[in-house]
């Protein structure tokens, strides 16, 4: 209820009409001034409102054109910048098109000036030659191949020619015979293509040394990257031509004769190879270095070693008949004959049924890897059969010596490539297998000894069957009095 309809019914109550009148008066009056007070607070909270508005849009205004000052700033600075390199890589481009245009002049005017003195003389030679009426010209270093001249003659001795190359003249002449087809090179009008002969000299020597390119360049009078590209060359050809023909596995006649080789030497039936993994030192490779880290020949000789495997088969007389290469030094004895393509026929083409490759105790005793009584109290049976192993094994032990006694690259670290390696340490196994069946006998004084610390495999045995056929192998050694008194 309001206070206008107080003053309405007022009179009906029969109070008096000038009381009355005085009152309603004074409360509209009160009222006017309540309006009139909160209208006044509306309106300074209006302009508050509006101030307040009015400051934060200044201040927005205020940062947003110092945020445009300091984004001017930077482009225009990035711009000088960007100007400025501009301006520097021309005048590096200009300076170097003026030393080239400088050195062009200089060398033609050397050119000159040796022709009037002596066209074939100086320290280099132009070769030329006559095509299509014009003429072109090459300029080549002139290097001195006096060695190999020397080393190429008909006379020179049979003693000097297999003390460098590790292998008779003849023998030379067969490789060289073999890979013709493949190394030849025609002559082009530039120059006169490298002869087979020195082709394959430069390779064979150069794995036959392990000396550095430099000095096969001095040898030879070959430029460093010529001899490079040229042991590359004729070690893939020697892989790929050669390979397939000197080293392979034996055929079934040859197989017959290998069991009854090896069984004369221990006594062991069915011994169709002797199988053992060595380390070729590398130089630290860029990526992977922990896989080729070398954990076990680094304690040994103190100092960091990383390394590749080559896992060899031979025969009795010393001839790889199965190799596996390039596997980091990291891995165990196991896991590179896991990773052997030998392994993945055994395991799925029955290769080896009913036959024995005789390991060391690195590997695992399987159906077909005959190896070593590996626990630390052994009976005289056991230690009779470990000695006959240890004869199969000392047959691949001793051609793994005279493979790195032949070519020395196999033991400094090599300056080829990782990724090469393959290749080389493959043509150094056909190369060996060549030497071994030509008979060449090598310098007792360049024979090594391979050590290569082993260890005991993880999964030691692989089959019951196998462990009891070893174990009758052994009973029959004992009594059949093969085995000999060496344990006693």
């Amino acid at each position: 209820m309001n206070i206008g309809d107080n003053c309405n019914r007022r009179p009906k109550e029969g109070v008096s009409d000038e009381n009355d009148d005085e009152s309603c008066s004074s409360d509209r009056e009160t009222k006017k001034k309540d309006l009139n007070g909160i209208i006044t607070s509306l309106m300074l909270l209006e302009e508050q409102g509006n101030g307040d508005r009015d400051e934060q849009n200044d201040k927005f205004h205020g940062e947003k054109s110092i945020m445009e000052s300091t984004r001017n700033k930077k482009a225009r600075t990035v711009l000088e910048l960007h100007s400025n390199l501009q301006d520097y890589y021309s005048e590096i481009e200009e300076t170097g098109r003026v030393k080239r245009k400088k050195s062009r002049v200089t060398a033609a005017a050397t050119v000159s000036e040796t022709e009037k003195q002596s066209p074939n003389g100086g320290s280099g030679k132009c070769e030329s030659g006559q095509g299509q009426g014009q003429q072109r010209r090459l300029w080549v270093k002139e290097r001195s191949n006096a060695w190999w001249d020397e080393c190429n003659r008909p006379d020179y001795p049979e003693s000097e020619f297999k003390k460098a190359f590790r292998m008779s003249k003849s023998t030379f002449e067969l490789i060289c015979e073999e890979l013709n087809a493949v190394v030849a090179k025609e002559d082009t009008t530039l120059r006169n293509a490298i002869p087979v002969r020195q082709r394959v000299a430069v390779c064979i020597w150069r794995l036959a040394t392990g000396e550095p390119l430099r000095l096969v360049s001095k040898r030879f009078g070959l430029g460093i990257s010529t001899c490079h590209k040229l042991v590359l060359e004729v070690c893939s050809a020697i892989r790929s031509v050669l390979m397939p023909k000197y080293l392979q596995w034996p055929t079934e006649d040859n197989l017959r004769k290998i069991k009854q080789d090896y069984e004369s030497i221990s006594g062991i039936p069915n011994v169709v190879g002797s199988m053992y993994t060595t380390h070729i030192p590398i130089i630290a490779p860029k990526i992977s270095v922990a896989a080729y880290f070398n954990k076990r020949h680094t304690e040994r000789n103190q100092k960091t070693s990383y390394s590749i495997t080559v896992q060899g088969v031979v025969d009795p007389t010393g001839v790889f008949t199965d190799v596996c290469i390039g596997w980091p030094g990291s891995m165990t004895d196991e896991q590179v004959l896991e990773k052997s393509a030998l392994f993945q026929r055994a395991k799925n083409g029955g290769l080896l049924n009913g036959v024995w490759v005789v390991g060391s105790s690195g590997y695992p005793l399987m159906d077909w890897v005959l190896v070593p009584y590996k626990q630390q109290q052994l009976t005289w049976t056991q230690h009779a059969f470990n000695e006959k192993i240890g004869e199969i094994q000392r047959v691949a032990k001793e051609a793994f010596g005279r493979l790195k006694g032949r070519w020395s690259c196999l033991q400094k670290r090599t300056e080829v490539k990782l990724q090469d390696l393959p290749v080389v340490l493959g043509a150094c196994c056909v190369l060996h297998n060549i030497c071994e069946m030509k008979n060449e006998g090598i310098d007792p004084e360049s024979t090594t000894e391979a050590v290569d610390d082993e260890m005991v495999a993880e999964d030691a045995m692989r089959s019951v069957s196998s462990l009891k056929a070893r174990d009758a192998i052994a009973h029959n050694l004992l009594h059949h009095r093969f085995a000999g008194t060496a344990f006693l």
